[in-house]
């Protein structure tokens, strides 16, 4: 409750501020933001439009296969596969928050956005990335407990607790985007409205505005230890002791089992928190445009479409339900 009081008391703040730099004649209301980013680059702007389409199909494609196979197959109704058919819906939402209007943008001479489609897009990109934070640390416990403790793992990941994992995954992921954006989208940005990125990224929001954003650093790096650093931490600490008793493991096969079990989870975890990480966590020093838009893109694209990617080569099970599925296909349209 203390949260929300303080939150409403610096939202009536900052109306009160904006009403008095209206007053002064200081604030001018912005309907609209242009995305500027990448436009250096004119003789990019249709590759970009293609490989984004290209890259936006295969995401969908991919990962409503997965999300498909694993409500099918029988043999996947486990925590592990519904943790990641939650994973792959995620990426599904994800990009057609972003992907779309950016292949817009990208063919487009007005490359603007209005105030709704701004504060929407930050929502649903920010809610559904800090979500997939601790998503990737819940499967991390999943798999943790699935070698550590391989008599048990029925018992401990029972379909109340996983389901409940689950959903908290994503009350805190939402609840956290919602905060962040009604913070930012509050504040006066008096008249600046080009947004140097190619998404309503907060941080490229932040630069815009012109008044204190102390308390929006103080509770963004706050989201970025919760949400960040300490489900990264949890992971490693899963995977320590995931290591620790797989080399116990006396048998190469039983070995070999469990490091394919996790690799394909580890892969993705440092495709998703190194660009994370580098964009929410780097120091002001290393701030540079060029690097920023590519691993905006990068996160917003380039991971999703790896995911399914990754989990079906890396998966024997998955392989095998692809198979079982596509057969089952393929014999009902020759009948």
């Amino acid at each position: 409750m203390n949260i929300y009081l303080i939150l409403l008391l610096y939202y009536i703040y900052i109306l009160l501020y904006c009403d008095m730099d209206m007053e002064m004649g200081n604030y001018s209301a912005v309907t609209e933001f242009f995305l500027v980013g990448l436009s250096q680059y004119p003789e990019l702007q249709f590759g970009l439009f293609v490989l984004c389409l290209i890259m936006y199909m295969i995401i969908l494609l991919g990962n409503s296969l997965l999300i498909i196979i694993s409500i099918l197959d029988s043999r996947l109704h486990t925590p592990m596969y519904f943790f990641l058919g939650n994973l792959s819906f995620l990426d599904i939402c994800y990009t057609s928050s972003s992907i779309p209007p950016m292949i817009i943008i990208f063919m487009s001479k007005r490359k603007s956005i209005s105030f709704v489609g701004c504060a929407l897009q930050m929502v649903v990109s920010l809610g559904l990335g800090s979500t997939e934070c601790v998503l990737l640390a819940v499967m991390a416990y999943d798999r943790y407990v699935a070698i550590c403790n391989p008599l048990r793992y029925p018992i401990i990941m029972n379909r109340v607790l996983y389901v409940h994992m689950a959903a908290w995954s994503w009350i805190t992921g939402c609840l956290n985007s919602l905060v962040q954006t009604v913070l930012t989208m509050v504040l006066p940005f008096c008249g600046n409205n080009v947004i140097d990125h190619i998404t309503c990224e907060i941080l490229a929001l932040l630069k815009l505005t012109c008044s204190d954003i102390t308390i929006n650093v103080i509770i963004l790096t706050v989201a970025n230890v919760v949400l960040l650093v300490i489900p990264l931490l949890l992971i490693f600490i899963s995977y320590v002791f995931i290591l620790s008793s797989t080399l116990r493991i006396n048998s190469a096969e039983g070995r070999k089992k469990a490091f394919s079990t996790c690799s394909a989870h580890l892969t993705v975890v440092i495709l998703f928190y190194g660009s994370a990480l580098f964009m929410y966590m780097k120091p002001k020093s290393k701030d540079t445009k060029a690097s920023d838009e590519i691993i905006g893109l990068s996160y917003g694209v380039v991971t999703p479409m790896l995911n399914p990617i990754i989990y079906s080569l890396r998966n024997k099970d998955v392989k095998e339900a692809v198979k079982k599925v596509l057969s089952r296909h393929l014999h009902i349209w020759k009948m």
